[in-house]
């Protein structure tokens, strides 16, 4: 199927030359087809050169300039049309204003009434006007609606029209926006729309931009048939049923969900005279959607757009500007950013237009990265832009040249870290990321893995040729005192008073344990290297399974140490519960048998004793 709008000005004959192509009634109401005055949007198709061709027919009074901007927005051709008799018009002109604005360019002119006045003055004219626009120069047709004059060439040539137009992306995510929504007995709420781009298939899920409503697709028709799937272009109407169908309605869209970003403040290349031309707020015109904005101006022809409500917008979308009450020649606008960053400091605007004035509207993945320096893949392709690479971490994609930069600089500050922090020198991975200013700890992890400079353990990072803290000698000596001490009762840790004696604070500790020089089974619970393995070999000289208590006495030793001792060997695999009283040593297990990374997972039923 192939989708047109007509455009030209009130009382041309459009309604009448689709009735004549089509045999469909295009006006809805009674109240139109009495007063032979279009509106609302109307809605007719016919078959030509083996494909479906369907028109929305606007209406072309002054009043209803919005609803006509509703049906030309989402379709990517028209029929023009201009009396042979009245020739060119102000709707006319405002009109074509329009589908320049839009970019349109596929057209057939066609000069109704024919059969009351010579077409020849009114066609010429006309093909003059229409080939200064983004139509171009464009295949013309004298017709009679009354007559049937006219009508053969006038299908030949929307055939080849049709022909011609680009090949719809059936695989691109569904953005469709509704001309019409209504409610059908036993059916629920039932939704009308151009479907430009994608695939519907019954079962689908959309949203709002706002996710005010998500909406289950319960059945699918096309020219009146029903179907299970429409691929665009195509004219569909939709059973919706879900939270906040009752609420939909002409200028609202429905979308694939997680695709679209729905944003309020978009940066735009604006056509026409300059920028500050503009009145500070304006209609935005786009699909069948008209929001008020605010204008910023920025360059010469690039403004800050911010929205009253937000729209599913992508690089490179085309829409309208018209001040309310046409006063002033609609101004076409093309989408450069949707998430633009903030102007906050002096000299931003300035620095923003220069930026815009090298962005052309076509969506550039590299560089969209380049500009960004970091942005999530999926972020990219709801901005209407392609991934131009790999992610680095995640769902993360960098430029390569922040990238390097990124890696200097988090080596740099592991560096500096380990010089100012002997005792302590790995600088924590979330330190990192709030040096660096990054969204996301991978990120981190991600530098560090690519960084030979650097090594990390344990949530940490260190040089890469660090051998861990260097003990100032106060601390070497309190460790020489304490490893004195337990070497004559290797499982008595030292209370905090021998520990405060020493000098040795929850600091010092930490780099001990860092350095290897001692082992930290809990907080202010100290052993030396090894105590680990000794308590599990004299453990298993013990009847298995055994208590805490038979634990405690086997390693001389007191409940205060006893408790965690066990419970940093569960985790470490050398023993494990057998009940809520009991433990048994594991069979070849231990530091040497993988379980550190994996520790068996401990009963939150199980007492602590």
């Amino acid at each position: 199927m192939r989708v047109l709008a007509t455009a030209g000005h009130v009382d041309h004959g459009k309604s009448a030359l689709v009735r004549a192509l089509t045999g469909m009634e295009p006006d809805r109401y009674e109240e139109e087809r009495r007063r032979g005055l279009t509106l609302d949007l109307g809605f007719v198709w016919t078959r030509l050169g083996g494909d479906h061709l369907a028109f929305v027919d606007v209406p072309g009074h002054e009043r209803f300039v919005p609803t006509m901007l509703a049906g030309v927005g989402p379709v990517p051709a028209v029929l023009f049309v201009v009396a042979a008799d009245q020739g060119w018009q102000p709707q006319s002109q405002e009109h074509l204003a329009i589908l320049d604005a839009l970019g349109v360019r596929h057209a057939v002119l066609a000069v109704t009434r024919s059969d009351l006045a010579d077409p020849e003055p009114v066609r010429a004219d006309a093909v003059e006007r229409l080939a200064g626009t983004s139509l171009g120069k464009v295949p013309q047709v004298a017709v009679s609606a009354v007559t049937g004059a006219g009508l053969d060439e006038l299908r030949a040539e929307l055939a080849r029209m049709a022909a011609e137009l680009p090949a719809p992306d059936t695989e691109a995510d569904v953005r469709l926006w509704l001309d019409r929504a209504f409610t059908v007995r036993g059916h629920g709420t039932v939704v009308t729309g151009t479907l430009g781009a994608g695939t519907l298939r019954v079962g689908d899920r959309l949203v709002t931009p706002d996710g005010s409503a998500v909406l289950r697709v319960r059945g699918l028709q096309s020219l009146q048939e029903e179907r299970t799937a429409v691929g665009a272009v195509a004219r569909v109407a939709v059973n919706v049923h879900g939270q906040g169908d009752t609420t939909l309605g002409r200028g609202q869209v429905l979308l694939t969900p997680d695709r679209w970003l729905n944003t309020e403040v978009v940066d735009v290349r604006v056509t026409g005279e300059p920028v500050t031309e503009l009145p500070r707020c304006v209609t935005l015109h786009i699909g069948t959607a008209a929001v008020p904005v605010t204008v910023r101006p920025l360059g010469p022809d690039t403004a800050r757009l911010t929205l009253r409500r937000g729209l599913p917008l992508r690089v490179g979308d085309r829409a309208v500007l018209r001040e309310p009450g046409g006063t002033r020649p609609p101004r076409g606008v093309t989408v450069l950013d949707v998430r633009p960053p903030r102007l906050a400091r002096r000299g931003a605007g300035r620095a923003r237009a220069a930026e815009l004035e090298t962005l052309t509207g076509r969506p550039d993945g590299a560089a969209e990265l380049r500009r960004r320096k970091l942005v999530r893949r999926a972020d990219l392709r709801a901005m209407g832009v392609p991934a131009p690479g790999d992610p680095v971490a995640g769902d993360w994609l960098a430029d390569a040249a922040h990238w390097n930069l990124l890696k200097d600089r988090l080596a740099g500050h592991v560096l500096e870290h380990a010089r100012a922090h002997p005792l302590d020198p790995g600088l924590p991975t979330e330190a990192a990321r709030r040096l660096l200013g990054l969204p996301d700890r991978a990120l981190v992890d991600a530098l560090a893995a690519a960084q030979p400079r650097l090594r990390a353990r344990q949530g940490r990072l260190y040089p890469a040729d660090s051998p861990g803290p260097a003990l100032p000698a106060p601390v070497r000596a309190a460790v020489d005192a304490l490893r004195r001490d337990l070497a004559r009762t290797p499982f008595r840790a030292p209370e905090a008073g021998r520990l405060a004696e020493l000098g040795l604070d929850r600091r010092a500790l930490a780099a001990a344990a860092a350095a290897g020089v001692l082992l930290r089974i809990a907080d202010g619970i100290v052993l030396l290297p090894g105590a680990d393995a000794d308590a599990a070999a004299a453990l298993r000289a013990l009847p298995q399974p055994f208590t805490l208590s038979e634990a405690r006495r086997a390693l001389d030793t007191t409940r205060r140490v006893a408790v965690p001792l066990l419970e940093f060997l569960d985790a470490r695999g050398y023993t494990e519960r057998v009940d809520e009283q009991r433990r048994r040593c594991r069979t070849g297990e231990g530091n040497g048998g993988g379980r550190e990374s994996n520790p068996p997972a401990r009963d939150p039923r199980a007492p602590r004793f």
